[in-house]
């Protein structure tokens, strides 16, 4: 009698080990595919693409593993539970790393944006002591209207900023910074050659 009753009990706790084994793990499912969006919330689709992504490819490989197996008879998702916990963890990293990247590109806009009016305030400068002759208006004027475009593509920026858009605001500020360097190499060339000439 009481072998029976130890062999039933093995019996149903080896049941509930199997049918609990063959259940989706929807919870940790839930868990993980939250956790991304919450890593996307926090912009680490833009400030860390390729971390992101592959976040994403994981998660793709566990419900495609999830499929594959939820046909069986006998399914066991240990190794699908244990891939979720993975990704949930995983993604928690990929938004601190977001939110780091966020901070260093804040950071270099600033940056660039300083540099950017510097560049604008000393392309004003040159051109206030380019030449003014028949030869030089034409060019200085045509100076002028490449600086008044930098200082438009200076403001879109830091409309860019307003709105979040950090990444957008940095291409922008990037261009326009390598254009007025060349406008201020262009003036400089330009005084030089007329210098020359006195």
């Amino acid at each position: 009698m009481k072998n029976k009753f130890a062999f039933a009990l093995v019996m149903f706790s080896f049941v509930v080990l199997l049918s609990s084994c063959s259940k989706v793990p929807q919870a940790e499912l839930d868990a993980a595919t939250a956790a991304i969006e919450d890593a996307r919330t926090n912009g680490a689709d833009l400030y860390v693409p390729a971390e992101f992504a592959a976040l994403q490819d994981s998660l793709n490989a566990v419900n495609e593993l999830i499929e594959a197996r939820k046909g069986k008879m006998f399914a066991n998702f240990g190794e699908v539970k244990t891939k979720l916990a993975q990704i949930t963890e995983l993604s928690a990293a990929v938004k601190t790393n977001a939110e780091t990247r966020k901070a260093e590109v804040q950071a270099e806009v600033d940056a660039v944006m300083a540099e950017v009016n510097t560049l604008i305030a000393e392309a004003k400068n040159l051109v206030a002591n380019a030449p003014k002759g028949k030869e030089g208006k034409a060019a200085v004027d045509a100076i002028s209207a490449e600086i008044t475009t930098v200082e438009a593509a200076a403001a879109e920026a830091t409309a860019l900023v307003e709105q979040g858009k950090w990444i957008e605001a940095l291409d922008k500020l990037k261009a326009a910074k390598e254009k007025v360097s060349a406008v201020n190499t262009e003036l400089q060339t330009v005084i030089e050659k007329f210098k020359g000439r006195r």
